[in-house]
């Protein structure tokens, strides 16, 4: 079957799993934390590199990719981030993983301002 076939139908599943964790975390969560949106990534963060490293050979590379990219990756994108983050600090790249880091923080916070349109004062 082909990959992007495959990674869509992981993405749909990803992003119904993450939609299910919203709506079942309102029913306990009343506060104004985003319990669920934690709790999403941090179950990515785990969920990616285990699954990844269960996975090895034996699964074929289409159903890994639809697996981590689609079904995770729709689940949560702080996994990825994470799990790039860790690997370039452990390969030695400190430098450019604080850069990533840096980047990806107030580059995102950036962006939502950014698309909330000209950053509205609240």
């Amino acid at each position: 079957m082909n990959v992007y076939l495959l990674v869509g139908i992981g993405g749909f599943i990803g992003a119904m799993l993450r939609y299910g964790i919203s709506v079942m975390t309102e029913m306990w969560w009343y506060g104004s934390f985003p319990a669920a949106t934690l709790f999403a990534n941090y179950a990515g963060c785990f969920l990616l590199p285990y699954v990844s490293c269960k996975m090895g050979s034996f699964v074929p590379t289409n159903v890994q990719k639809a697996i981590t990219s689609g079904i995770i990756g729709s689940f949560t994108t702080f996994s990825a981030f994470s799990v790039e983050t860790i690997a370039l600090f452990e390969s030695g790249k400190i430098a450019v993983g604080l850069l990533y880091l840096s980047l990806s923080i107030t580059g995102g916070l950036l962006f939502v301002r950014l698309g909330e349109g000209r950053g509205n004062s609240k």
